[in-house]
């Protein structure tokens, strides 16, 4: 760490940092269909991956920094790398560019992508490459690659990466295309939020492989068929990820909510329905859709691929309550 190196206190704090924190998030029972992750999120050190980051005050963001002369702030510094919190970490006019996912969220994701020895995994979003270290200590080096279309973020990733001891494979190119040259991949995992899923995946997926991305403020898990056809449902966890930049994207004009109540507009649910049927439903007729059918958790609704038809639906892929996504 340049002219600050850890000294023996630092190493104890981090430590001591990452074993409550691995506690917290055992707590909540994200690793009980898989423990192994546990030892994962055990080993790797977070604080290397998060030379600084912003922290939100009033009036913008304050910047902490593991090379700050003040023992003090170096300490804040690696307190705040392992709090169970996304962490800002890359920032252009007050734009977030890049983040550190929130460790318990990342938890989730990781043991619903239901990772086997020996699979091969492709990460679309390298961010800080934590979380491809986390995949390499639990699959080996050989087996993981992520990608991002910003050349100073996997830059950055890989120099993360060699400080904590871990050389998967970081490529530089449009994460909405895959990395063919890698294929094909027993998981795919995108820690960047889109709205349709892009057909290079399928075509880069082993039958039977698993891909999991957000998509309309949640988590889709979809089981690919073959290089047309995937489906899957949504899991419980909300989700609000930066999204995928070179490939599909959410967008679009704020709805107008003119009718709706306010309980049900300030309803993450009646939200994650909005996002999801944007283009096919208006608010007022998607309030009525999750009113009548009482409130529907995220577990209910899923995604369908089928040749060069891509739609979301509400219990049944082939049931009354479906929407194109869009093109």
């Amino acid at each position: 760490m340049g002219g600050h190196a850890p000294d023996r206190k630092q190493d104890d704090l981090a430590a001591s940092a990452r074993a409550a924190l691995v506690r917290r998030i055992d707590a909540g029972g994200a690793w009980a269909a898989d423990p192994v992750w546990r030892e994962a999120f055990a080993a790797v050190p977070r604080h290397l991956f998060v030379p600084y980051y912003y922290v939100g005050v009033a009036g913008g963001y304050e910047r902490r920094w593991g090379e700050s002369p003040d023992p003090q702030a170096r300490e804040r510094w690696i307190r705040g790398a392992y709090e169970d919190t996304p962490l800002a970490t890359r920032l252009r006019d007050g734009e977030l560019l890049s983040s550190s996912s929130q460790p318990s969220l990342m938890a989730d994701m990781l043991a619903a992508l239901r990772v086997e020895d020996g699979n091969t995994v492709l990460e679309i979003g390298a961010g800080t490459g934590y979380n491809a270290a986390l995949l390499a200590h639990r699959l080996g080096d050989d087996r993981v690659t992520t990608v991002d279309l910003d050349p100073e973020i996997t830059e950055s990733a890989r120099r993360h990466l060699a400080a904590a001891g871990y050389q998967p494979v970081v490529v530089t190119g449009d994460g909405a295309r895959g990395v063919p040259e890698r294929a094909p991949f027993d998981r795919i995992i995108a820690t960047c939020a889109l709205s349709t899923v892009p057909r290079a995946w399928l075509a880069q997926s082993r039958p039977g492989g698993r891909i999991l991305m957000p998509l309309a403020t949640g988590l889709v898990v979809l089981t690919v068929a073959d290089a047309g056809h995937a489906e899957g449902h949504f899991l419980h966890t909300p989700a609000y990820f930066v999204p995928l930049r070179g490939g599909s994207r959410p967008g679009g004009e704020p709805l107008q909510l003119g009718g709706v109540p306010r309980r049900a507009r300030e309803d993450d649910l009646f939200r994650f329905l909005l996002a999801l049927t944007r283009g096919s439903l208006d608010p007022q007729e998607a309030h009525s859709l999750w009113q009548q059918e009482g409130r529907p958790q995220r577990e209910r609704y899923g995604i369908t691929v089928s040749g060069d038809r891509e739609w979301a639906w509400l219990d049944d892929p082939e049931g009354p309550y479906a929407w194109p996504l869009p093109a």
